[in-house]
């Protein structure tokens, strides 16, 4: 149809893609996902020119995420296509594979984390706008801006918030 694929939610974490009746369904990470999860990571953060960290450190800290059962994931016919690490409402990392972008990955993450709290929290640098965007239309607010004084970059960054609404 010359349309990229829309997705349709089916439940809690779930969607179905126009383009076939692919479902993904997040699964919580084991150990032996950990080096194709540091792969989509440093296909964003070493891309970008972050080297704040090295990949020594990036690996221990999600190895100890993913052991801490923080790291939830989506896969489809060729493999993982996204991760997204969460705290309680704090939403740490959210990255989808570029194969898998605009095809509803972040969407089904993040429905999935809604699905099992009231609230969520997550930060990002301001010049993200396509990651602002996202989280826009995915119902979170921008409820504070900062100069980035407490971020790795040292980047301004901008805190989004969503908030389950309450039943009428």
């Amino acid at each position: 149809t010359g349309r990229g694929a829309a997705a349709y939610p089916v439940g809690p974490g779930r969607a179905v893609l126009d383009r076939g009746s692919v479902v993904m369904t997040p699964h919580t990470a084991r150990f032996w996902h950990v080096p194709v999860l540091l792969t989509i990571l440093w296909m964003h953060t070493r891309a970008a020119g972050d080297i704040s960290r090295s990949r020594l450190t990036d690996a221990n800290l999600l190895a100890r995420l993913v052991l801490q059962r923080r790291v939830r994931f989506v896969r489809d016919e060729t493999g993982i296509t996204g991760f997204l690490v969460r705290d309680g409402v704090r939403v740490h990392a959210l990255y989808v594979h570029p194969r898998a972008q605009g095809h509803g990955v972040g969407r089904v993450l993040l429905n999935d984390a809604k699905s099992a709290s009231n609230r969520l929290e997550l930060w990002t640098l301001q010049t993200n706008y396509l990651a602002r965007t996202f989280y826009l239309a995915q119902g979170f607010r921008e409820a504070k801006h900062t100069a980035g004084d407490e971020n790795d970059e040292g980047l301004p960054d901008v805190l989004l918030i969503w908030q389950k609404e309450e039943a009428a």
